[in-house]
């Protein structure tokens, strides 16, 4: 784990509501795995402010990339900085995902902008395999042409209808798992909780299994404040908590001592 001054190289809107951001930041970008993040101290926030943790989109030579979206006073100010402004980062942080099973098709699942680290994760992989990638409307749909570029398969859903089949990305899977229930698979998912347990659900029906990168609220970063807790089940049926930040983020599904909706 590094924490660094890094440089921004650039910040460039993806759509109206998302970005990338590029950084110079050699020891992170040098030492990332997929499924890990970095914790940014965003620029022109007064010092007691918390930082913000990012899925590590990209990571090439000195050169690290995250997408966000612009939801709050955090992000909004992260995407004023321009090319030459510096921000405090720390990372890579966390335990990433697994680089596939040999014998198993590597199908990826994605939320939103939770497909950022699975983008990294497809030009890590050794085996080419099937992308689902959901969103509310179109704008939520990202990172296709890494996919495809890579030779991967792409299937995209929307919930308004306006960009792929009509509703929840499941919709995609549920249609996979029916044509192909003999196909010997391995998932990987980030994206809204509701999104990880019903991958879960599914891949544990399958006999299958399914890495997940939880999405809990993170304040240090490290596992010292104990605020991104989550409960996990032994193989012997016990339970213990873990720290996402610091024993995951990413974890084998059947782990996950899934919570009831709220």
């Amino acid at each position: 784990m590094h924490d660094l001054i890094a440089k921004v190289l650039t910040n460039e809107p993806l759509n109206a509501d998302y970005r990338c951001l590029a950084l110079d930041a050699p020891a992170i970008a040098r030492a990332a795995r997929p499924g890990q993040f970095v914790h940014l101290r965003v620029t022109g926030l007064e010092l007691s402010a918390l930082r913000r943790p990012f899925s590590i989109y990209r990571a090439e030579g000195d050169r690290l990339s995250v997408l966000y979206k612009t939801v709050g006073r955090g992000t909004e100010q992260l995407s004023r900085l321009r090319a030459g402004d510096m921000l405090d980062a720390m990372g890579p942080l966390g335990n990433g995902f697994p680089l596939g099973t040999e014998g198993q098709l590597p199908i990826l699942v994605a939320g939103g902008y939770g497909v950022a680290p699975l983008a990294f994760l497809a030009r890590q992989l050794p085996t080419k395999g099937i992308v689902l990638i959901g969103g509310r409307t179109a704008d939520d749909i990202l990172c296709t042409d890494d996919f495809t570029s890579l030779g991967w398969d792409v299937q995209v859903a929307t919930l308004d209808g306006s960009r792929g089949e009509n509703g929840l990305v499941t919709v995609l899977l549920d249609a996979w798992l029916t044509a192909h229930a003999m196909q010997p698979a391995e998932f990987y998912v980030c994206g809204p909780y509701g999104l990880l347990r019903a991958v879960a659900e599914r891949a544990a029906h399958a006999g299958a299994r399914a890495w997940v990168s939880l999405d809990k609220h993170m304040v240090c970063g490290v596992g010292a404040c104990l605020a991104c807790v989550q409960r996990l089940r032994r193989p012997d049926g016990s339970t213990w908590i873990a720290r996402v930040c610091r024993d995951g983020p990413v974890f084998e599904a059947g782990e996950v001592v899934w919570e009831e909706p709220k």
